[in-house]
């Protein structure tokens, strides 16, 4: 689409992101970047590449870029909303099936050895079928979310938003609720928000203590929503019953996270996105985003769109 378009293209080729010196070095080479998501796009970085025309984020997510930095210097930033939505509902549908019946660990006792016969008391989960969907962050993944939940298991569906998500309501009778309401009233409370100071560490120890003894902490959002540690001891001391997680608090996590090996959690390597047609959907946004700009300045999905406005000098 890029090359098509008339743009040449200079790509990557490293094993992993560059270093952002490295970046910075290329990026003064030439008029937009195509980033992954994985680049560290700071003040420094913005100070020092000026020049760039527009940036598209290869993902729906943002938290890697300093917005403010990008709009002082009149640089357009864009992403891909939308297209992963279900991809990424998916996972968090599959994590909550995979925690409420210990999926991950008792495919492991297989691995160890460890099945040799029927016990009918070892290892039990519990049924979703009408427990309490909590969602913090009502977007179009936690509508796709409600969805299946509501679908596949009747469940009733509780919500905290930073505005009213009317279609939820209408749809699978989605109730607005304070956000102590949720943490107290969700037996499967569900991420899909963004990483933003505000929610940065949200989910704590004060939080987790307030949860259900017997509900599910899912995050397909971003890791640093959670304090991992606060996370482990609230699992160890059964604040809350299980975890699945497709982010996690750094990334990548360790192999020896104590969360591996608890029989009531599920981790998943950030797979959220990972379909043949989310990626491609990215993939055809990221670049449609800056062919857009070039051949009619305008960007479909700009996240600061008053740089438009005013122009750059």
């Amino acid at each position: 689409m890029l090359t098509d378009a008339g743009l040449e293209v200079l790509e990557w080729q490293g094993d992993g992101p560059m270093t952002q010196p490295e970046l910075i070095e290329r990026a003064k080479q030439v008029n937009a970047l195509l980033s992954l998501g994985a680049d560290k796009l700071d003040k420094h970085f913005f100070n020092q590449c000026s020049h760039l025309d527009i940036i598209g984020q290869f993902a729906v997510g943002y938290d890697n870029i300093d917005i403010e930095a990008a709009s002082l210097v009149g640089i357009p930033i864009s992403n891909t909303p939308d297209v992963l939505s279900e991809a990424t509902a998916d996972v968090a549908f599959g994590l909550m099936i995979a925690v409420s019946r210990k999926m991950f660990f008792n495919h492991k006792t297989i691995i160890r050895g460890e099945w040799k016969k029927f016990e009918p008391l070892k290892n039990l989960g519990f049924q979703l079928s009408g427990k309490t969907l909590g969602i913090f962050g009502m977007g179009r993944i936690g509508l796709v979310m409600a969805k299946r939940c509501k679908g596949a298991f009747d469940m009733r569906i509780i919500y905290h938003n930073r505005s009213r998500n009317h279609e939820a309501e209408q749809l699978f009778g989605a109730k607005y609720v304070s956000f102590d309401e949720l943490i107290r009233e969700s037996d499967v409370l569900s991420v899909h928000s963004v990483l933003s100071d505000e929610t940065r560490g949200l989910f704590n120890r004060e939080v987790f203590s307030q949860m259900k003894p017997s509900s599910i902490f899912i995050n397909t959002s971003r890791g640093g929503v959670h304090n991992e540690a606060d996370l482990i001891e609230a699992l160890n001391q059964g604040s809350i019953w299980g975890a699945g997680l497709d982010v996690t608090n750094p990334e990548p996590m360790k192999p020896d996270n104590p969360l591996l090996d608890m029989p009531n959690v599920a981790v998943l390597p950030h797979i959220g996105s990972a379909t043949v047609e989310a990626r491609n959907g990215m993939a055809r946004i990221a670049a449609g985003n800056i062919i857009s700009f070039y051949q009619r300045r305008e960007v479909p999905n700009c996240i600061n769109p008053q740089v438009l406005e005013s122009g750059k000098s």
